[in-house]
């Protein structure tokens, strides 16, 4: 046989026309048989030759020429009493049963796919104009829908919506566009205006704390100098002297009578207030300590350098617990809190890392941010938190560092960030500009942009930290003219007369 030379319908007329021959006399007069044994004949002709490609997809066209199929022919095609009386064809490809749907078990109707006869087909694509091509292959007797194991998985289109409503007795489709994200309207915050300018440090004031008593406030500053201020007159009240380089980092314990500090002379230190004296000192960072953190709960200490490491530290045996590696480049500020992750630093590699305490390791490497990251803020009642980078500012969701929001507009180096229970979240910046955000909506409601000090450079404009008061009614901010600034709410102000310049503008939610 040559059957690889041939196609299959040169094939089966070659063979009709051999068995066409067997039944001819010489004469050229047909041989008279009886009708059932030709038929036998034929099908053990049709079974023993053309067993191979009996396999292949009947053709709907052929469906429709032929009548009731042979008897022998295993592919039956047959109407079920239930629809009687119904234009219905049954098509079957292949020789497995298609799969159910979900939570149907294979029956005789789901093994069988059915396929509506064209007059059914027009009368439901008069039915759904807006359906200009119907994937018939998709409806199962059963009622539940899988898709034909050939299809293309095609996308919906996710602008619009197809709605079909009934009025009647009559379906009509509808397009109707899904509107585009756009910022909520943001809640009313009085604007802050400045009241009071303190000064006495020798330096730029790098760091500043509020003591959980709510009486005074430390500064530290690039004079060498960690100065205690009385936080309602203003008045110097004590000066700390140790540190032989800038103090970078200051903060205050809620669970004993300990002031910690730490500086570019890579010392970090333990200041009991009863004595005014350091009692302690924790080594091990090789470079400039830019930042520290105590943890809520526990007596631990997390201090961050430019080394490109953070450390933990056990407060009362000054052992460092763990030396936290990956970053590639300083890093610049350093949070701690009670819920995991506990630690969350930000980097000059442009990087945001959550740790986990116990293990000393990596959880989450946020990169979205395309320049350093020199602030981060934790919010006080809500799971998330905000990062400071001359690209923007931008919120996460604890615990994985999940994206919300950026908040773009204050295109300076933000190298502070502080927020209150209120939701007012406050940036300032190394020119001297300070913004203040609402914290869900990231509408901008206030710049603030204070003079210097008389006698100080217009270049001396800078905002190193701020910090609310316990009583939040209060903002104080460290800058480069070497004062403080103190800062609190405006209490003539009001809706009417300062009023919220909002629009519902499209969100722009960029993940870079």
């Amino acid at each position: 046989m040559e059957v690889q030379k041939h196609s299959v319908h040169t094939l089966v007329f070659r063979s009709l026309k051999r068995t066409h021959d067997m039944f001819v006399a010489d004469n050229g007069k047909p041989v008279p048989l009886d009708e059932e044994s030709h038929k036998r004949k034929m099908a053990i002709k049709l079974r023993n030759e053309y067993g191979p490609v009996l396999h292949m997809p009947t053709s709907k066209e052929n469906l429709k020429e032929k009548g009731p199929q042979n008897a022998t022919d295993s592919y039956v095609h047959k109407q079920y009493p239930a629809n009687q009386g119904q234009e219905v064809e049954y098509f079957v490809a292949g020789t497995h049963p298609y799969p159910p749907g979900p939570g149907v078990a294979l029956t005789a109707d789901t093994k069988i796919q059915r396929m509506p006869s064209e007059s059914a087909a027009q009368s439901l694509a008069v039915a759904l104009p807006s359906q200009t091509k119907t994937d018939v292959n998709r409806t199962a007797p059963s009622g539940s829908e899988y898709r034909h194991p050939g299809a293309s998985d095609r996308p919906q289109p996710t602008a619009m919506n197809s709605i079909v409503m009934e009025t009647g007795n009559t379906k009509n489709s509808a397009l109707m566009a899904k509107k585009a994200p756009t910022m909520p309207k943001p809640q009313w915050h009085p604007p802050w205006k400045l009241y009071r300018v303190i000064s006495g440090h020798l330096g730029w004031v790098r760091c500043i704390a509020v003591e959980p008593g709510n009486q005074w406030f430390v500064t530290g500053s690039a004079d060498r100098t960690i100065k205690i201020w009385d936080l309602a007159s203003g008045k110097l009240k004590l000066s700390l002297t140790g540190h032989i380089s800038t103090v970078r980092g200051v903060i205050v314990s809620t669970r004993s009578p300990y002031l910690f500090s730490c500086g570019e002379d890579k010392q970090v230190k333990c200041w009991d207030l009863e004595y005014n004296k350091v009692i302690r000192h924790y080594h091990g960072h090789l470079s400039a300590v830019y930042g520290l953190d105590l943890h809520p709960t526990i007596d631990v200490l997390v201090t961050c350098s430019r080394d490109s490491t953070a450390r933990i530290w056990d407060v009362r045996t000054k052992a460092s617990v763990h030396t936290l590696s990956g970053h590639t480049n300083a890093v610049a500020t350093v949070r701690c809190q009670a819920a995991e992750p506990q630690i969350i630093t930000g980097s000059h590699d442009t990087t945001i890392r959550l740790w986990d305490l116990v293990a000393g390791k990596t959880r989450v490497t946020l990169t979205n941010h395309k320049k350093s990251v020199r602030a981060v803020v934790l919010h006080p009642r809500h799971y998330t938190f905000a990062s400071g980078s001359p690209d923007n500012i931008k919120q996460w969701k604890f615990p994985d560092g999940s994206f919300i929001q950026n908040l773009s507009g204050h295109n300076a180096i933000i190298n502070t960030l502080t927020v209150n229970s209120d939701g007012v979240l406050v940036s300032g910046a190394d020119n001297g500009t300070m913004h203040l955000w609402d914290w869900r909506t990231g509408y901008n409601f206030q710049r603030v942009h204070a003079a210097v000090q008389p006698g100080s450079l217009d270049s001396e404009s800078g905002i190193f930290a701020c910090a609310f008061d316990q009583s939040e009614s209060r903002l104080l901010t460290a800058e480069a003219d070497k004062t403080i600034k103190v800062y609190r709410e405006d209490d003539t102000a009001t809706e009417e007369t300062h009023p919220v310049s909002w629009k519902p503008e499209i969100i722009k939610r960029k993940r870079f």
